[in-house]
């Protein structure tokens, strides 16, 4: 896999661990991942709820679980590490400061958009690189706009994330299942939009893909959209270093596909989620909610709310489902067992490599095809027409002028798309050739792959 440069970091995995809450990827989820390359990110949603006294102080608990969490990260791992912080709660600006102070590598910031009050000088005398989560075109270009009339600057990255993400989603219900709003559609588009600003401000933003993505053949298809990375939540949850219990484990490995639901949640979203007699109960209006632990998001109507978000969620993590539920992707019915990060890590590059081998011979076998039964027997044609006009230019120069002109644009478009192949193709052996300095584990089987695939001939 090809590496992810993220301002002036760089990831050795083009992977994202998504940050998932309340508590479910803390720092030793993080650490799992930044450790063995990928990108691992603390939730600070109500991550105060794994303190004893969050409800007598819930904004002081959530500042210092998260500077607990991220320096019991740091003291573990040298790899990166980043906090997803939601914009829409009340102590945004307070998780901010704590996530900023602590230095960690990347924020990514979404459930909202952060452009007013972001303290930007502050973030870049950290170090401190940024990426906002969206779920559009429209909503990058609003970001990076403001960002650069306010700020003179713009993020490091964004973060695409589809309809088929866990957890609370930008779309609205109906938009969920339409094709104009799916994830491959979308990357191409937020990929173009801030090509102006790496130009702008001569700097690499790379779109990481999120929400849906299970395997390395999903990784290789974004990539060859566009993005730079991906960002996967979903799997990680079926890990033994994630942090929630192990009853929320197993909740993804026996769930099937029809158990995915999407909710209405509290705060006013749909959420897709693993469908169980507590979701049952809320849909059939059935309340369960005593008490607020303080306004944690303007959004949420507690007097109306059947439940406590926050709470349902802690209670998940805890394994307590008859209390809570737990949040999904849409792939979620595809998990089959608990791995540790390294063998999840391992299965997803093994896979990622099967699919760009794919691609090369696919690319090889169309090359042939163009040449053998199309590039040279036009070519041919092309030759036996030229000397047609040549031998009776005086009879029929006009008819002939006719058709070697046809003859010629198609031969010339033909002639361009080998040009694409040939580069493309030679592109592929170049990268097998880095992937034998990057694996050396395994240079005799790419030494063989290249020999079965050698530089093809031009046609001529």
């Amino acid at each position: 896999m090809p590496k992810l440069a993220l301002g002036k970091r760089t990831a050795i995995l083009p992977i994202v661990q998504g940050g998932m809450g309340v508590g479910i990827s803390l720092s030793g989820l993080a650490t799992a991942v930044a450790e063995e390359g990928g990108i691992g990110v603390i939730a600070a949603n109500a991550i105060g709820m794994i303190e004893p006294d969050y409800y007598a102080d819930g904004r002081a608990a959530n500042i210092r679980a998260l500077r607990r969490e991220i320096r019991q990260a740091r003291a573990r791992t040298a790899g990166m590490i980043g906090v997803n912080i939601m914009v829409a709660v009340n102590d945004f600006p307070q998780l901010l400061e704590t996530a900023i102070s602590e230095k960690v590598d990347i924020l990514f910031l979404g459930a909202g958009l952060p452009i007013k009050g972001i303290p930007v000088k502050a973030i870049r005398a950290a170090g401190t690189e940024v990426a906002p989560i969206v779920s559009s075109r429209r909503a990058a270009e609003l970001i990076f706009k403001y960002w650069e009339k306010a700020y003179q600057d713009v993020p490091d990255a964004v973060v695409v994330e589809g309809p088929l993400a866990g957890g609370h989603l930008g779309f609205k219900p109906e938009q969920l299942d339409d094709p104009a709003f799916a994830l491959e559609k979308i990357v191409p588009e937020v990929v173009a939009a801030v090509a102006p600003f790496q130009k702008a401000f001569h700097k690499t933003i790379p779109v990481i893909a999120a929400g849906g993505i299970f395997s390395g053949q999903d990784i290789w298809r974004f990539l060859q959209l566009g993005a730079q990375g991906v960002q996967m939540a979903t799997r990680f949850v079926a890990t033994h270093e994630c942090d929630a219990d192990q009853r929320f484990k197993d909740a993804y490995v026996t769930c099937r596909r029809e158990d995915l639901t999407i909710i209405k949640s509290p705060v006013g979203m749909p959420g897709r989620a693993i469908r169980n007699r507590f979701l049952d109960d809320a849909a059939a209006g059935i309340r369960n909610v005593t008490r607020c632990a303080w306004r944690c998001l303007e959004s949420c109507d507690i007097k109306n709310s059947v439940y406590c978000i926050s709470a349902a969620l802690n209670h998940a993590r805890q394994g307590q489902l008859e209390h809570g539920f737990a949040f999904a992707g849409a792939n979620a019915y595809r998990v089959e067992r608990i791995v540790s990060v390294r063998e999840l890590l391992g299965e997803l590059k093994v896979e990622y490599e099967a699919a760009l081998i794919k691609s090369f011979t696919t690319l090889k076998e169309e090359y042939l095809n163009v040449i053998d039964r199309g590039f040279a027997s036009l070519h041919r044609e092309y030759e036996r027409a030229r000397q047609r006009v040549d031998r009776r230019w005086r009879v029929c120069s006009q008819a002939w002028g006719k058709k070697i002109v046809a003859v010629r644009e198609e031969y010339e478009k033909a002639a361009a798309h080998w040009q694409t192949l040939k580069k493309e193709y030679d592109g592929v052996i170049q990268k097998l050739n880095v992937l034998k300095v990057q694996f050396p584990e395994r240079l005799l089987e790419l030494q063989a792959i290249i020999r079965r695939y050698p530089a093809v001939p031009d046609p001529f």
